[in-house]
């Protein structure tokens, strides 16, 4: 989830409902979910496409989809013209220096994301993105010292127990899932601090143009030492490696789309379609295997998720309420 606090998850938290004139509500928000169902969908079916990929390791896949997507936006950039965008963020030593931190982080999260399911890990990558609301919750606690209220800590305590049992599960910490939710969950945190003052294709481009000499130097030493795959599979493999950049962007720019015209809450209830796609490739197109204690872990995840998503519905109603 990206993109973002969600996946291969959303970018941006700055979704308001768009009323345009002449537009009913009603039909902005239905545009906002088609939107939204495309954004997270396509995100969910990433396994399939990096699967495709083989035999390129996790790092060529990663440094591909960062230079390639680093050219992409500059496209989308220039027929949209909004270089002014781009240089005015330069200006910002604060911005630059935030994007910067989220690039690096997004980094850990797309190789740790692609090692997963080219390791056969794929259950375990869609675990993390069940976890990242939950947290997405704690960081605000340890971090930022917000006050939980009873229901979400009930749902932060079932999460901590469902990770207990995931353990004895799998024999060892699921790291993997770990260092996903974590990632992600602190880039989100990590972009919040940027708030409206970037947009979804600005943020992206900075982020992997930062990234983009660490990429051509992994496909440079890649080269070297004969482990590359871009031009020595033949031009099918090439157009989709370079196809990565489009499969970035694209569902960014539907979550761009979608955040605009639907609440906070009509967005943090689609997100949980990127695991839920995720965790059914897993086990029906990859056939990875799941052991009853497994089957258990999943279960108390999706109960704590549960609780979260009812307090959310909760407080949103209550929110409704008082305006």
């Amino acid at each position: 989830m990206e993109f973002v606090t969600v996946s291969e998850p959303p970018l941006e938290n700055t979704s308001r409902t768009n009323k345009k004139p002449g537009r009913p509500v009603r039909s902005e928000a239905a545009k906002g979910v088609l939107y939204g169902v495309g954004a997270y969908g396509l995100w969910g079916l990433l396994p399939i496409y990096f699967i495709l990929l083989a035999p390129a390791n996790s790092i060529e896949i990663v440094a591909n989809r960062v230079l390639w997507s680093a050219i992409f936006c500059a496209l989308i950039i220039t027929v949209s013209r909004g270089w002014g965008k781009i240089a005015a963020a330069l200006k910002n030593k604060r911005i630059m220096g935030t994007l910067s931190v989220a690039g690096v982080l997004i980094l850990i999260n797309w190789l740790t994301y692609v090692y997963a399911v080219t390791s056969g890990s794929a259950v375990q990558a869609s675990l993390g993105y069940f976890i990242n609301p939950l947290v997405s919750v704690l960081l605000g606690v340890l971090v930022l010292k917000e006050k939980l209220r009873p229901m979400q800590w009930l749902a932060v305590g079932v999460g901590f127990a469902a990770v207990v049992v995931l353990t004895f599960s799998y024999g060892k910490l699921p790291w993997i899932a770990l260092l996903l939710a974590f990632s992600f969950g602190t880039y989100g945190f990590v972009k919040n601090r940027v708030g409206g003052r970037v947009d979804a294709v600005t943020s992206l481009s900075i982020e992997t143009a930062v990234l983009a000499p660490f990429a051509i130097a992994a496909m440079v030493i890649l080269t070297l030492v004969g482990q590359a795959t871009l031009t020595g599979m033949g031009p099918g493999h090439f157009w989709l490696m370079a196809s990565s950049g489009i499969i970035t962007a694209v569902p960014l720019l539907f979550f761009g789309a979608s955040a605009s015209r639907l609440s906070m809450t009509g967005i943090g209830l689609l997100q949980f379609m990127t695991p839920l796609v995720q965790f059914v490739i897993a086990i029906t197109i990859l056939g990875e295997p799941m052991s009853t204690e497994r089957w258990i872990g999943f279960a108390i995840v999706w109960i704590a998720l549960a609780i979260l998503i009812t307090d959310m519905l909760i407080s949103y109603r209550r929110t409704v309420r008082l305006r």
